[in-house]
C-alpha cells in the first residue's frame, strides 16, 4: 500500500504493509509499478504551479505588479477548490483528492496565518523587531502553526504518521543509483547522507562567505546567538521538510508515481525559494535540487532523518550569516 492510503488494520500495525515501497527500494523499481495517466499528471502539475509562488514571481518580475498574500492566497485556494469540485464529477481526477486537500490545507493555512494572525499588533511587533533572536523565532512560530495544521490534515488522511514520513526511517537504507552523482547500486544512505551533508554544506558556506565577506570581528560577535541559531535552524528544517516535502510526497506517490512526485515536490520547494538565499533563478535551481534529493531520501528511507539533518546544517550556516547581518534574503 503506497503512502496516501490508511493503514490496513489487517496488517496488525506493521508498516509498511506488504506490497508497499520499502526503505531502499530502487526508484526505477517503484516507478515501474506506477503508470499514471498523462492527463492526471498534467492536472496535478497545473494545480501545483498555480498554487505555488510562481504567479507572484511572474507578477512582480515580469509584469511589475506586486502580488502579496492578500491576493495570492485566495486565488490559489480558489484554484484548488475548483479542482476538488471537478473530482466529484470527473472520476479520473479522484485519485488527486488527497493531494488537493493537503495543498489546500497548506496554502489556506499560510494565507490565514500570515494575513490574519501575522497582522495582529503584538505579532507584527515581534516579526519587525530588529533583533535576530526575536524576529526569526517569531516568523518560525507562525510557520510552525502552518505545519501543525498540515500535520493534522495528514493524520486525518493517512491515520498513521509513517505514511507521511513523520518518522526517523532507516538511515542506512539502500540508496537508488544516481549515475551523474556517482551513486551506485549497493550504496547506502548512511554513507550518501554523510557525503551529501559535507558537499552541500561546503557549497553553501563558500557562497555565503563570498557573498557576505564577514569580518572576523562579526563572526566572534555572532557566537552568543548560536543557541538561537540552532533552534531556528531546527524549527525551519522541520517546518519545510514536513510542509513542503513529506506532506505532498505522501499524497502524490500513489496517483502519479514516485518519479513525478519527486519532481513536483522539488519544483514547489525550489520556486518557494526565489526570494530566499541565494536569490533568483540560482536560488530556485539550488533549492530545486535540494528538494529533489531530500525528498528522494524520504522515499527511500521512509523517514525524515536525513532530509531534516541535511536541511538543518544548511540553515545553521545561512542563519548564522543572517544573524551577522552581512547578507539579506531577496537579493538585498
Amino acid at each position: 500500500m503506497p503512502p496516501g492510503e490508511p493503514l490496513d488494520p489487517r496488517n496488525h500495525g506493521r508498516w509498511p504493509p506488504p506490497g508497499s515501497p520499502h526503505p531502499g527500494d530502487d526508484l526505477r523499481t517503484m516507478s515501474s509499478t506506477h503508470r499514471p495517466a498523462t492527463g492526471l499528471t498534467l492536472v496535478a502539475w497545473t494545480i501545483l504551479l498555480a498554487a505555488s509562488l510562481l504567479p507572484v514571481i511572474v507578477s512582480r518580475e515580469l509584469l511589475g505588479s506586486p502580488m502579496g498574500w492578500d491576493e495570492r492566497g485566495p486565488i490559489a485556494c480558489a484554484v484548488i477548490v475548483v479542482g476538488l469540485v471537478v473530482t466529484s464529477v470527473v472520476a479520473s481526477w479522484r485519485p488527486l483528492r488527497p493531494f488537493l486537500v493537503v495543498l489546500l490545507a497548506l496554502v489556506g493555512a499560510q494565507w490565514l496565518v500570515f494575513t490574519q494572525l501575522g497582522s495582529l499588533p503584538a505579532v507584527r511587533a515581534l516579526t519587525r523587531d530588529p533583533s535576530f533572536g526575536v524576529f526569526m523565532l517569531a516568523e518560525l512560530a507562525l510557520n510552525l502553526v502552518v505545519t501543525l495544521v498540515v500535520v493534522a490534515v495528514l493524520f486525518a488522511i493517512h491515520r498513521d504518521r509513517h505514511a507521511f514520513y513523520l518518522a526517523k526511517g532507516d538511515t542506512a537504507a539502500p540508496a537508488g543509483p544516481i549515475g551523474w552523482m556517482g551513486v551506485k547500486p549497493g550504496d547506502r544512505w548512511n554513507a550518501l547522507g554523510r557525503n551529501l551533508t559535507i558537499a552541500i554544506s561546503l557549497g553553501t558556506l563558500a557562497f555565503l562567505v563570498l557573498s557576505g565577506q564577514p569580518s572576523v570581528d562579526l563572526v566572534v560577535r555572532v557566537l552568543p546567538l548560536l543557541p538561537v541559531i540552532l533552534l531556528a535552524a531546527a524549527l525551519n528544517a522541520f517546518n519545510e521538510e514536513v510542509s513542503y516535502k513529506a506532506s505532498l510526497l505522501s499524497v502524490l506517490v500513489g496517483p502519479i508515481g514516485p518519479r513525478q512526485a519527486l519532481w513536483m515536490v522539488a519544483a514547489y520547494f525550489g520556486i518557494a525559494h526565489f526570494y530566499g538565499i541565494p536569490y533568483g533563478l540560482i536560488g530556485v535551481a539550488l533549492a530545486w535540487f535540494l528538494g529533489w534529493i531530500l525528498a528522494k531520501s524520504m522515499l527511500e528511507t521512509q523517514g525524515l532523518a536525513w532530509a531534516w539533518f541535511i536541511h538543518f546544517v544548511q540553515d545553521v550556516l545561512i542563519f548564522s550569516f543572517l544573524a551577522l547581518g552581512s547578507i539579506t534574503p531577496g537579493g538585498g
